[in-house]
């Protein structure tokens, strides 16, 4: 059952209790009204008038509480839902980065992120910092690039950042903060029609 569909569930059962409960109470309401129809003929018929029209009016507001009440708790558990599918969809994108990082792609990536860096640098002074988990690649990294890397303290789930300390700049190519960035833009699309 997919999403939509489970929504779609939760809104029809919601709106049938709404319905069933707004219905219980006007029949429970028209009842009454009708004994005191019986019970006072001529005066009770204007009374009764006036009385149902009250308690209509009033019935009616209650079923739109409590459908409005069913629509924000489907909202609130849609957004639940949607924040566990979230999590889960970033969790698979963190386990697809860290298995990209065992590629040759990968180690082509951080060759192009230090050249990129060195080029906006023009010369200045400037650290790179490489994650601590591509501390095996080094060597080979300082080599094909021709710049001195710093191993960070710090995990950023790999990718490369760089601080121009005179300019007081970061380059940040981190797949830490990219990752970041997107989870705090993603939003679910459509779907949010409910009512």
């Amino acid at each position: 059952m997919t999403l939509e569909e489970k929504i779609a569930h939760i809104q029809s059962v919601s709106m049938e209790e709404a319905r069933a409960e707004g219905n219980e109470i006007i029949t429970a309401y028209k009842t009454a009204l009708e004994k005191v129809f019986e019970d006072h003929k001529k005066e009770a018929v204007r009374q009764s008038q006036t009385r149902v029209r009250a308690e209509s009016t009033n019935a009616r507001q209650q079923k739109n509480q409590a459908m409005a009440k069913a629509q924000l708790d489907l909202k609130r558990q849609q957004g639940k839902v949607q924040q566990e599918l979230k999590n889960k969809l970033f969790a698979e994108v963190a386990d697809l980065v860290r298995d990209f990082m065992k590629t040759p792609d990968y180690d082509a990536f951080l060759v192009k992120c230090i050249e990129s860096a060195l080029e906006f640098a023009s010369g200045e002074e400037m650290t790179i910092y490489i994650n601590p988990s591509d501390r095996d690649k080094k060597e080979k990294l300082e080599e094909k690039t021709g710049a001195a890397l710093t191993i960070s303290t710090e995990d950023f789930m790999g990718g490369m950042r760089a601080v121009l300390r005179g300019r007081n700049i970061l380059i940040d190519h981190s797949f830490k903060s990219s990752l970041e960035n997107e989870y705090d833009q993603f939003i679910f699309s459509g779907g949010d029609d409910i009512g």
